[in-house]
């Protein structure tokens, strides 16, 4: 039996430009600020195993510190295990983190895939079996800013035509983090009026706005022009099933809920209870690739449509692999500023705005595993801590 015997964490550290965050210390809430250098941690998971074989995957939106600390506990867990029995791993794992949000298995997971695709020479895609190799992409906003940005409800429609015209069939809104009603309406109205009825609109309030009133304020404002979902309104955190099946009785604009709901059964509670129309998932969030592709499975039995969290390599892989999911979520983007994921590939995968083509898609890797090539060089120059697991310890 094959067998893992070393998993490395790296812990890196860079820096992106003419962005800062809302408050110190957060990186989910960022916006333009011209001259600006924010300093980003992210970290790469590297599993090895007795018969040379080796998978690796780079976080993304996931690589919090939480995550990261849930991986390192998990590890020694998962060491010795035969790498091809994901299922049992995922099983285990999913037992480990009872007490916890589970986003720490995610990275281990995707970097088994890797590994077993490699093994097999076969990317992710086809061990899941393919549905499409281009996936429609969409350009999601990074959030509004005061300083020369998106600062303005006319600054939001113009970079939606500038979107357009370079191909996206679908732009999302991030507003200000102010939770104003009348300023994320007029954001809404103003977007739609500048690019007219031929392109997908979302709004995506990021739990900022202060009431179910208010999401149902703004709500109307998606409903009058015609929004194509309406995700995550306001500061129930997005996690009240409830509340969210009131305002869906309320409007006619399909909600997009499931973002901050972890993992496949709490999901499917959320279906049942009506919370939702369209199911949030992401496989650095919901416990990998295992735990997305179950959750996209289980939404295609409700009759449901799944839409991707965020970007990354793995994200595209799974979504390549179902039906029922519209588009991909390139995150996020702006007029002056960019993505702040970092530039960790040597083969040419990007996830920048500039990566569609002029059909508005981007591909799925058709390489083995992941299909993506590391800068290893890049990775241990920016590293700043290492924690390794090894069955010779």
């Amino acid at each position: 039996m094959t067998a893992i015997n070393r998993i490395e964490f790296i812990d890196f550290e860079y820096e992106v430009t003419n962005l800062a965050a809302h408050t110190e210390h957060t990186h989910n809430h960022v916006a333009y600020r011209k001259g600006a250098k924010m300093k980003m941690r992210k970290f790469a998971v590297v599993i090895e195993a007795d018969d040379g074989s080796r998978g690796e995957y780079v976080t993304m939106w996931g690589g919090q510190r939480p995550s990261l600390a849930q991986g390192m506990m998990l590890a020694p867990n998962v060491l010795g295990r035969d790498p091809a029995m994901r299922e049992d791993i995922y099983d285990d794992c999913k037992r480990l983190l009872h007490h916890f949000d589970h986003m720490g298995y995610a990275p281990i997971d995707i970097a088994l895939w890797d590994l077993e695709g490699k093994r097999l020479n076969a990317s992710i895609q086809r061990l899941l079996g393919g549905y499409r190799k281009r996936l429609p992409a969409y350009a999601s906003t990074f959030h509004g800013d005061h300083a020369g940005g998106l600062d303005s409800p006319e600054a939001f429609g113009q970079f939606a035509v500038q979107c357009r015209e370079m191909g996206y069939k679908g732009y999302k809104i991030h507003g200000w983090f102010d939770g104003d009603k009348k300023a994320e309406s007029s954001i809404i109205l103003a977007t739609r009026k500048a690019v007219g009825d031929d392109m997908d609109l979302m709004y995506d309030g990021a739990c900022d706005l202060k009431t179910f009133a208010d999401a149902l304020y703004v709500g109307k404002a998606c409903d009058e022009a015609n929004y194509f979902w309406y995700e995550d309104p306001y500061r129930d955190t997005g996690i009240s099933a409830f509340s969210h099946k009131k305002l869906r009785e309320m409007l006619k604009t399909p909600l997009l809920i499931g973002e901050h709901v972890r993992s496949l059964e709490p999901k499917a509670d959320f279906i049942m209870a009506g919370g939702t129309d369209f199911v949030r998932v992401d496989p650095e969030y919901d416990m990998g690739i295992t735990g997305a592709i179950k959750t996209a499975r289980m939404a295609e039995a409700f009759g449901l449509d799944v839409e991707i969290h965020a970007v990354g390599p793995a994200h595209r892989h799974v979504m390549g692999a179902i039906r029922n999911s519209n588009y991909y979520e390139v995150a996020l983007v702006g007029p002056d500023c960019p993505n702040v994921i970092p530039p960790v590939y040597t083969c040419g995968y990007s996830d920048q705005i500039d990566c569609i083509d002029a059909a508005g898609t981007v591909p799925v890797p058709e390489g083995p595993g992941l299909g993506v090539t590391y800068d290893w060089d890049w990775i241990n120059k920016h590293a700043v801590q290492r924690h390794v697991y090894d069955l010779k310890r």
